[in-house]
């Protein structure tokens, strides 16, 4: 408080009132500052906390996930099968019937096969060794390097997978394995469970999500929702339909060209071409290389042939397949596979494509329409 002016000069109040001021100010500042403090601890606390469980809820999650979009990608079957005058229920059953039928014959089929080459390989590991090293491509890759360099590291390398001790260490133990297995079978089990609750459940849960929504903003809220549903649909089921055919057809060429167990590489195939853009061309290279087993114009072939149906894929299939689809520019396929697949692996780069579809119809229908109208 200024007491007095004089000629245009202000005097300050006296010593003794800023003394007191002071004195009666500090106490509450250090109160301030303590509950600030402690509640800011608190929240970070918290936030580690919430990490944490996310963390160890990162499985349970991405099941989640997964069963979601099986489920959106199932939906537009059952909605055909009703528009056919079938019940829900008997749709639902139905379809379900013939997924656990699909994923029943894969187990029957490729668990044999597995077990039969695996001993196979066993078996004559020597002989593999042996084959390898005298074949026309490492005496070509001898050549360009010079020496022996190549059968020497070919040597080293069937001498170390030759030790049980280094194979165990290398899939961490029979122990392992088993547990990678059985935990393989759970999750499957857990998500086609959960596919067959979505599934039936669909409607109520677009309604209940409905009412965290303004009644105001409801009917944009449903639409969008819809068109979210429905394209990560017909994305689902694209991307299915376009690895069945090159599942079926790397089966057909495969046991043309003599490669070993056609139908597991055939299984790679259609696998891994579920991940668009980047995963037909890891699954080509996977097979090309298991086919060196058969011999280097065997392995050259089947590099041929994918780099001639990669481009029909591109510019053939894919555009005639996913154009009811949302697109999705091919740098953010990258970027959503390699970062999904880092989180969760193969599942997690399947689940995050449709996510990064879900993004871009989220931005387009309701983030750029309210930046338009500003």
């Amino acid at each position: 408080m200024l007491r007095r002016k004089r000629a245009g000069v202000v005097e300050p109040p006296p010593a003794a009132e800023v003394t007191a001021n002071a004195e009666s100010a500090g106490p509450e500042v250090k109160i301030r500052a303590f509950r600030i403090g402690f509640v800011g601890a608190l929240g970070v606390l918290l936030a580690i906390l919430l990490g944490g469980i996310l963390g160890q809820l990162g499985t349970v999650i991405l099941y989640v996930a997964l069963a979601l979009f099986l489920a959106l990608g199932l939906d537009p079957v059952v909605s055909w099968m009703q528009r056919r005058d079938i019940p829900r229920w008997l749709a639902i059953l139905l379809v379900f019937v013939v997924v656990i039928g699909v994923f029943v014959g894969l187990i029957a089929t490729l668990v044999p096969i597995v077990i039969e080459q695996t001993q196979i390989i066993v078996e004559d590991w020597d002989s593999i060794v042996e084959n390898i090293k005298n074949s026309d491509l490492v005496g070509w890759l001898n050549s360009l390097v010079g020496g022996d360099a190549i059968q020497q590291a070919i040597d080293g390398a069937g001498d170390w997978f030759a030790d049980p001790d280094n194979l165990g260490a290398l899939t961490g133990g029979i122990l392992a394995v088993g547990a990678g297995i059985a935990g393989g079978f759970t999750g499957a089990t857990i998500v086609l469970i959960l596919t067959l609750y979505f599934l039936a459940s669909l409607a109520s849960m677009k309604r209940y999500s409905a009412r965290f929504v303004p009644a105001s903003s409801r009917p944009g809220f449903r639409s969008v929702s819809e068109e979210i549903t429905g394209s990560v649909g017909r994305y689902v089921i694209g991307q299915v339909s376009l690895a069945s055919i090159n599942g079926v057809l790397s089966l057909i060429f495969l046991s043309i060209i003599g490669a070993p167990a056609p139908i597991l590489l055939a299984f790679i195939a259609f696998l891994f071409s579920l991940v668009p853009l980047v995963g037909t061309l890891t699954g080509a290279i996977i097979i090309s290389l298991v086919c060196l087993a058969a011999s280097p114009l065997t392995a050259l072939v089947a590099a041929i042939y994918y780099l001639i149906y990669m481009q029909v894929e591109a510019y053939v299939l894919s555009p005639r397949i996913m154009s009811r689809a949302v697109a999705v520019p091919g740098a953010l396929v990258v970027i959503a596979a390699v970062a999904g697949g880092t989180l969760g692996g193969v599942l997690g780069a399947l689940v995050a494509i449709p996510v990064a579809a879900s993004l871009i119809i989220i931005v387009e229908k309701v983030v750029f329409p309210r930046q338009d109208v500003r």
